[in-house]
């Protein structure tokens, strides 16, 4: 395992880290506890020293697995969210900052991540979603300075909002925001037009998520594949998404000359080649994904030849939630 700056920070994180949406127990379906610990400990036996969870994942769920798994261990890094207070995804242009995030409310989610993690302190306490036009307002700022001043999150993030990833630029401007979170993939290339460039230039650390595309760029959703009711991929693959996934994702094998089973290994080495990158996090539910994912790692960045190839597989969509 490599280990990359976390910004100007001074953290040194896995470049592989530990997505744990799914051992939530929330949309997406299928997880059990004890393979989740099972997983959690393979990673760190293969040396991933990142966990990021969140209050939502199962209201605090994700959160209580991590803390059984690891205790109050220095080793470990762990990153988690605060949901918007009326549980809006995404933000609506215009809604007032009191509906997602009034002071009271999130320093009260704070202190609830802390009782589920057992811990003093988080390492990276990050509003798990945004709307930029939040960011000049006195009341999220004071709430930013005393989250920090107290010494219950010792840095400050921002989940930026499901692809768009410039939604968060009057943020960092204030100096406030310690490191970001986003969706960056093969498909999903947009951070690389502003958000990657203005991090890597001002020191931000950047937390890579989605790196498979809810799964399209392992190569095995098809048009066949089926989710169990109430999972979130349902929402995500609805219409005729699973056949154009399943289209993309071999049209990526075919120009790069790979297997269909080499493309998640691929994926996660896109989002590593980036320098503003600082660690990528998949999720990884049972000990094989650990070992597949942790793997990418050690192969390294992929040549610029095949990053030449992989730009024209951008896939411009449009989302409705």
């Amino acid at each position: 395992m490599r280990y990359r700056s976390f910004g100007k920070t001074g953290l040194k994180v896995s470049e592989i880290g530990y997505g744990a949406w799914g051992i939530g127990k929330t949309f997406w379906i299928g997880a059990e506890d004890d393979e989740s610990l099972r997983s959690l400990r393979a990673a760190r036996d293969a040396d991933v020293n990142f966990y990021d969870t969140a209050l939502a994942y199962g209201d605090g769920h994700s959160e209580r697995l991590i803390a059984q798994c690891f205790g109050q261990s220095s080793e470990v890094i762990i990153a988690s969210k605060v949901p918007p207070k009326d549980r809006v995804w995404p933000v609506k242009p215009g809604a007032p900052l009191r509906n997602a995030f009034p002071r009271e409310y999130v320093l009260g989610c704070l202190d609830q991540t802390l009782r589920n993690l057992g811990r003093e302190s988080v390492d990276i306490y990050q509003f798990h979603t945004w709307n930029d036009e939040w960011a000049s307002e006195e009341e999220w700022q004071e709430t930013v300075r005393e989250m920090k001043t107290s010494g219950k999150a010792k840095l400050v993030g921002i989940s930026i909002q499901n692809h768009q990833p410039t939604n968060v630029l009057k943020a960092l401007d204030t100096g406030l925001v310690d490191c970001v979170q986003v969706i960056y993939n093969i498909f999903d290339q947009s951070p690389e037009d502003e958000l990657l460039g203005y991090c890597e230039k001002n020191g931000m650390g950047v937390i890579a998520r989605v790196p498979f595309d809810e799964g399209s760029l392992t190569g095995k959703i098809t048009p066949d594949t089926t989710f169990p009711e109430g999972d979130f991929r349902n929402v995500y693959f609805s219409g005729s998404r699973k056949q154009e996934a399943w289209e993309r994702a071999l049209a990526i094998a075919l120009d790069l000359g790979v297997s269909i089973d080499e493309l998640p290994g691929i994926a996660l080495r896109f989002c590593l080649s980036h320098p503003a990158v600082s660690t990528v996090i998949p999720g990884m539910r049972n000990v094989k994904h650990v070992a597949a994912n942790t793997a990418a790692s050690d192969a390294g960045p992929l040549p610029p030849e095949v990053l030449d190839k992989l730009r024209s597989h951008r896939w411009v969509r449009s989302f409705y939630w």
